[in-house]
């Protein structure tokens, strides 16, 4: 009788309790909301106070697709530093640049583990692992970006650059606007898939995405989901609990599909120098499972497809929309060569204003445009001549830096001069632009001299020049009226979400 009257009891009061509750989470909120703006740490960095308050202004950016854009918009109002939420810094600073993502001298700031691994269960690979199992894997793997190597991969490449223009040949008679978008993609993932996995996607060959290409299309916007609830531990829990069936079918799917590929190239006999075989050779000696060996490949897949064909989409769309600019590239890509076999990795080098075209594409439309978040070291640590406390989230936004008038002369303008000594530009700050980033985690086989003008020998680029030149040389290209104002339209969830960029290739006569 007395359990029954407590539970008649507690019945009547669940009003009360309710209430209760919600001014407990309430009061909790608003003394949050309180410390952050007045006591936290980091509340004499300027910067707004909304933002400063709470991290759900940083999130609805981020999940907007808005971030990078309006990072700028706050360097301008506030300056190098800006609080962008409670427990984070935004830099757009040089100096900056190489305190936070340079060699510290033993005090590397550890990379942001909700931002890069946000499944604590997904494999460790060279992106994600910590400072000594990730200097092991870069060692290895940096066998397969080597001199040697690129020279062994280049009749690789050719095969699906050639294919590219054969089927561009066969596809645009009459006038009819293809997608380039969709076309560039093809193209890298076909080439890197090769390189990592043994085996191309087979996109140019059925002219559409395979399926494993297509899910990671489908899983880029959901990465911002992933950040987002990163940064709330318990709503992380609830999350991935809940998480429709649908959406880790894809996953798994994917993962299959991936295992597939690296097992058939793991067969006996299938040795060769690629990106991986080193990894392979030394998988037993490291400890690597399928698992790790397979989440490495799939690093290369992404990293070396996604930002490619972003960069090679950004500079034809940019030149299609830059007539004069066009004009000079075309011209000095046929006076240079007579035959297009004459196009090679080593030739693609002296064409000068090619190069430039491609650095100020990397400044107007970096591939990877947002900002690529580290913490700082527990001790805290000075930048910029100021003292930041420990595990505080630093990040310097490379669409912002690049964007902003501080550090580049009419920094909206698309303008090659800027990289040929034009006078006009000598007070452009160069050092400041490093689109795949400095010091120990910079992106793996970058070999890349921006403040000097130079593009020097890397994969990444070296299929860039040659794709590009392949193209120019073969075609005259014009923008179809739909695809006017390509980038200006675009969102960023981490990556660019691109759009089709149709453009009419007309075969130039030889």
């Amino acid at each position: 009788m007395a359990s029954m009257g407590f539970l008649q009891s507690l019945s009547n009061n669940t009003g009360g309790i309710v209430a209760a509750l919600a001014a407990i989470v309430l009061a909790h909120a608003i003394w949050k909301a309180f410390y952050n703006v007045f006591l936290h740490p980091l509340q004499a960095f300027p910067g707004p106070t909304l933002l400063g308050m709470s991290r759900i202004p940083y999130c609805w950016r981020l999940l907007r697709g808005t971030l990078p854009y309006d990072i700028l918009d706050l360097h301008k109002k506030y300056g190098d530093v800006v609080r962008i939420a409670p427990d984070e810094l935004a830099f757009s600073n040089a100096t900056a640049l190489k305190e936070i993502m340079g060699h510290q001298h033993g005090k590397e700031f550890r990379k942001l583990k909700s931002f890069y691994r946000p499944v604590d269960a997904s494999p460790v690979n060279v992106v994600n692992a910590e400072r000594e199992e990730h200097s092991i894997l870069r060692r290895q793997l940096a066998h397969g970006f080597s001199e040697k190597s690129m020279r062994e991969q280049e009749p690789v490449i050719n095969v699906y650059i050639d294919l590219l223009i054969q089927r561009l040949h066969e596809n645009c008679a009459n006038g009819k606007a293809l997608n380039l978008t969709a076309w560039y993609n093809w193209t890298t993932f076909d080439i890197i898939g090769d390189l990592a996995f043994g085996e191309p996607f087979g996109c140019l060959q059925n002219l559409k995405d395979h399926p494993y290409v297509h899910l990671i299309f489908q899983s880029a916007r959901a990465g911002t989901i992933f950040i987002t609830v990163g940064f709330y531990p318990l709503l992380n829990k609830f999350f991935w609990a809940l998480m429709p069936k649908f959406v880790l079918a894809r996953y798994i799917r994917q993962t299959e599909l991936s295992r597939e590929k690296l097992q058939r190239r793991m067969e006996p006999g299938n040795e060769r120098s690629d990106l991986i075989e080193a990894l392979l050779q030394k998988k037993d000696e490291l400890n690597l499972s399928l698992d790790n060996l397979q989440s490495n490949a799939n690093v290369f897949i992404i990293g070396g497809s996604e930002t490619t064909a972003t960069l090679l989409t950004g500079v034809t769309y940019l030149l299609l929309s830059s007539p004069s600019a066009l004009e000079k590239l075309t011209k000095e890509v046929r006076s240079t060569f007579d035959k297009e076999q004459e196009i090679t990795m080593a030739s693609v080098n002296q064409l000068t204003y090619m190069l430039a075209c491609l650095n100020e594409a990397l400044r107007v439309y970096p591939p990877i445009p947002a900002g690529l978040p580290r913490l700082v070291p527990s001790k805290g640590h000075v930048i910029l001549g100021r003292y930041v406390p420990g595990d505080t989230i630093v990040a310097l936004h490379h669409w912002a830096m690049y964007h902003n008038e501080k550090h580049f002369t009419d920094p909206h303008s698309f303008t090659p001069e800027r990289f040929l000594g034009d006078p006009r530009y000598a007070n452009d700050e160069f050092e400041i632009l490093q689109p795949f980033s400095v010091g120990p985690r910079n992106c793996l086989g970058r070999k890349m001299k921006i403040a000097d003008f130079i593009l020097t020998d890397s994969l990444a680029y070296a299929e860039m020049r040659m794709i590009l030149a392949r193209i120019i040389y073969n075609f005259d290209m014009s923008l179809v009226e739909e695809s006017k104002g390509w980038m200006e339209r675009q969102k960023i969830y981490s990556f660019w979400q691109k759009g089709q960029l149709y453009v009419r290739l007309t075969p130039v006569r030889k």
